[in-house]
């Protein structure tokens, strides 16, 4: 599988302050072909098709279509933006 990390995901890992934060969002991402349904990932409700897993403090949001894994958005998990802009992406 091959993975397709959107600007807005580029974007917000170039703005983490912490190498931590990167490294471990990253990792997480980069496992995602060898095991795209890793057992802590969850259908995101709302939004059919999409998949979320969290990592650390932050939620990973993607989708499988076919052989390409499009990462769409990384955000903080207590926070509603994430979902948000999926609505603006989606709906």
């Amino acid at each position: 599988m091959m993975l397709d990390i959107s600007r807005d995901t580029q974007g917000f890992l170039r703005g983490l302050q912490q190498p931590k934060q990167y490294k471990q969002i990253a990792s997480k991402i980069f496992s995602l072909p060898a095991d795209p349904k890793p057992p802590d990932s969850k259908h995101l409700s709302g939004f059919p098709g999409f998949l979320r897993v969290d990592c650390g403090e932050y939620r990973i949001v993607y989708k499988i279509e076919g052989a390409i894994i499009r990462i769409v958005q990384v955000g903080k998990r207590n926070d509603d933006e994430v979902y948000k802009k999926m609505s603006r992406k989606v709906g």
